[in-house]
């Protein structure tokens, strides 16, 4: 019988690893491919309403989610195996470890990298989905189990459908969508709720009119013709019916109003829980003009127009008392007027580029003005013979918005994606910062619970404690939420029905209903 030489069968083992491994390999694509054609074959079994191609694309892209995650799991478990050598090494040098504790606190160092690796890969692919137009294709790019198409999560939202569906089921048991109010030909820049009795809407928009919205019924009581810009802002007199509302045509006007409130029918829900945060188009309002409200009676002429800026009135409001208001401008001052002559007190200078925002205290002479600088001011108007101003540079992007809270604080919001929450009695540093990922707008905060609710660019909206703590996310589908811009947000805690509203560049207000108890208790 011929012997095999040495080399000869060092040959025949090698040949015979490499079919193995082959065989290996020809074992694990079948097993794939076996799992493909069995996804398929329950995708064509089960009832649902989506196209068979929709349904195969999105069961890909739960798969290459899984084999993330798959793929952690492994990581993990090697790493355990490594931890446990080395406390054997250790034990046998004589030396004694919590190897238990060491294991477990590696893991999670190692599970926390990597499922910040996924998380910020994931939130780069949403933002690069929201910086581009909407695609209707919903193919998934071929070419690693990493590689996640623009196309396919922008049918999601990105990742914010995966985080948010977590808190689904809460969001929509403390925030409701009860009215929308429409009407309005062009965007709605700034929106307010009425002091005194009886309690209606207001809102400003980009067609250089303003409105008066009964709040159960969602109809428009009352039209504001007399401006002949963008109306920027809207504000009601503290004790009488009386509106002050600021311009692009560089005035403010104050305008009285009378309203009779139409009887309000039975509130229908119009929420859809089932889609809480699924956006699967742009929904989008029709190209031509809104249809406005035609039986909507109008005033045409303003009891005082207040005139001195040189630029865009911003934004307008009353001191307390009511015999005087201040107005912002993009001519970088701030005026203060007398309601009953018309005439200019104070006009208050400093800031270095366009304001955007007025705030007065509500039971106190002070004023907050925010600008294009980065800085908002505080001007001090209690001592008559005194006119004090602070400055503060907390931001650094333009500060949209900074408003008194009851109590001795101040929020303000900026285009730096950040808001702060200050200490009247301590400004020198935040007491409080909220980070968040679009720009920030209009914010408000609620007078009895002071929550601060944030109107974002990216057509969300927020809800947070004055610590920084976030409590909720208003719903927002292709059926329900804003569609654009969310501009402004507006309290009114003793309303029943709504007591949040909020206004965008989707030419619409939405009144919600925000159930407060519920939301602090799971905080």
């Amino acid at each position: 019988m011929p012997v095999e030489s040495g080399s000869s069968a060092a040959a025949r083992q090698a040949k015979q690893k490499r079919k193995s491994h082959s065989l290996s390999i020809r074992r694990t694509n079948s097993t794939e491919q076996d799992r493909s054609g069995l996804q398929r074959d329950m995708l064509e079994g089960q009832d649902s309403k989506l196209p068979l191609s929709l349904r195969s694309n999105l069961m890909d892209m739960f798969s290459q989610i899984e084999r993330e995650f798959e793929n952690l799991y492994i990581e993990n478990l090697e790493l355990r195996r490594e931890i446990e050598t080395l406390n054997d090494r250790l034990a046998a040098e004589g030396q004694t470890f919590e190897g238990a504790d060491l294991a477990k606190g590696a893991l999670k160092t190692k599970a926390s990298h990597s499922t910040s690796q996924l998380s910020q890969k994931l939130k780069t692919t949403y933002k690069a989905s929201t910086s581009k137009p909407r695609s209707n294709s919903c193919h998934a790019r071929v070419g690693g189990s990493r590689n996640f198409s623009v196309t396919s999560w922008e049918l999601w939202g990105g990742d914010s459908w995966i985080v948010s569906s977590f808190k689904a089921t809460t969001s929509r048991a403390v925030c409701q969508l009860v009215k929308e109010y429409v009407g309005h030909r062009d965007g709605i820049w700034d929106l307010s709720v009425t002091r005194t009795q009886p309690v209606v809407l207001g809102t400003a928009s980009a067609d250089h009119t303003a409105m008066l919205w009964s709040i159960e019924t969602g109809k428009c009581l009352l039209k504001y013709l007399g401006h002949q810009g963008s109306v920027n802002s809207i504000k009601f007199h503290p004790t009488e019916q009386m509106a002050l509302t600021a311009s692009g045509d560089q005035t403010a006007h104050i305008w009285r109003y009378m309203v009779q409130l139409p009887t309000p029918q039975p509130v229908a829900d119009i929420s859809t829980p089932c889609e809480d945060d699924v956006d699967f188009s742009d929904k989008d309002e029709a190209d031509g003009e809104i249809e406005g409200p035609n039986d909507c009676p109008s005033i045409r002429v303003a009891t005082t127009t207040l005139r001195s800026h040189q630029g865009v009135v911003i934004a307008a409001d009353w001191l307390v008392g009511g015999k005087q208001v201040v107005t912002a401008s993009w001519d970088r001052a701030a005026n203060l007027y007398d309601v009953e002559t018309s005439e200019l007190v104070h006009s208050l200078t400093g800031h270095d580029q366009e304001l955007t925002h007025c705030c007065t205290h509500p039971t106190q002479r002070l004023v907050v003005t925010s600008s294009r600088d980065t800085t908002f001011r505080l001007w001090d108007f209690r001592d008559p013979s005194i006119h004090s101003v602070n400055v503060f540079q907390g931001h650094t992007d333009t500060v949209t918005s900074a408003v008194f809270t009851v109590g001795d604080n101040v929020v303000s919001g900026s285009d730096d994606r950040t808001v702060k929450v200050w200490d009247l009695k301590n400004m020198r540093s935040p007491i409080a910062t909220i980070r968040t990922d679009s720009a920030v707008n209009r914010i408000s905060v609620s007078v009895n619970q002071r929550i601060i609710a944030l109107p974002h660019d990216n057509r969300q909206v927020r809800l947070f404690d004055m610590s920084g703590v976030r409590l909720a996310r208003l719903p927002r589908s292709n059926r329900q939420g804003h569609r654009r811009m969310v501009c402004c947000s507006a309290w009114c805690e003793d309303n029943a029905s709504c007591n949040l509203f909020t206004c965008g560049f989707d030419r619409q207000a939405i009144g919600w209903n925000i159930n407060i108890p519920a939301l602090l208790q799971e905080k």
